[in-house]
């Protein structure tokens, strides 16, 4: 049976379908040697290429793979030198395909990043009708008062709409070293700093630790680490999809 260019090539874990719909729209894909259209149907006989190279088809490919790869990965900030920065992106290979980020976060912010292969989901999870609650750890220049804190959960007006948090909860340090843990259900956590410049608290550093059910835990930076079972099945019930085979991370944790 034909299937879309875009859940074809999500399925052999080229990247998720936003992504490779982004791809056709700029001419990165062509099929049988001319630049693919997006929304196209395959028939799993063409010949496909990404940027030049093969990418090679079968009709099992063509078909949801029985085996999916999770990862939680802890992504060093902006301010780590480069070669650390090179030697912290050396994550185990995935069984198939590629990893894809399901909620890529900023150079400046470090933290938990949730690494999968199912292009299909990624996509899910990425869609703004997704809402998946995220933690930060957020180092303040000070203690916020009670109506700094009212302001940031009753919702503040930015230039990308209204923005609120979830919960804001006091953590460990003071002064200039106060860290506070701040809940979002946004689907653009580049509003978190903007909030808090918006009601004159300032930010030092953003630390994320939690994406939905999965938790950075005691992860080192540039470690990883394959998602336990009940992390993986709660990512597909935010998705509404149901889970198939077994899933599970190529490699343990790595430095």
């Amino acid at each position: 049976m034909p299937e879309r260019i875009h859940k074809v090539l999500a399925n052999v874990g080229l990247g998720s379908r936003r992504s490779i719909e982004r791809w056709v729209a700029e001419g990165r894909i062509t099929v049988d040697g001319r630049v693919a259209k997006l929304g196209e149907q395959l028939q799993g006989r063409e010949r496909i290429c990404f940027d030049g190279k093969p990418i090679r088809l079968t009709a099992a490919k063509l078909a949801r793979p029985p085996h999916d790869d999770f990862l939680a990965y802890y992504k060093p900030g902006a301010t780590r030198g480069a070669a650390e920065d090179k030697a912290a992106l050396e994550l185990p290979r995935p069984r198939r395909g590629r990893w894809i980020d399901v909620s890529p976060l900023d150079r400046n912010t470090s933290g938990l990043a949730v690494l999968t292969t199912d292009g299909e989901l990624a996509s899910r999870l990425m869609h703004p009708s997704t809402v998946v609650e995220r933690e930060y750890a957020v180092r303040l220049l000070g203690t916020p008062s009670a109506s700094q804190i009212q302001q940031l959960e009753s919702g503040i007006e930015l230039d990308t709409g209204i923005a609120k948090v979830e919960k804001i909860e006091a953590g460990k340090g003071s002064g200039s070293n106060a860290w506070h843990h701040i809940a979002l259900r946004e689907a653009r956590h580049r509003d978190l700093r903007p909030m808090l410049a918006a009601v004159g608290l300032a930010v030092s550093r953003v630390i994320r630790v939690r994406y939905g059910e999965v938790a950075l835990g005691d992860l080192y930076r540039g470690a990883s680490r394959p998602l336990l079972p009940a992390e993986t099945k709660a990512l597909y019930a935010l998705a509404g999809m149901a889970q198939r085979g077994k899933a599970g991370a190529s490699a343990g944790k790595t430095a």
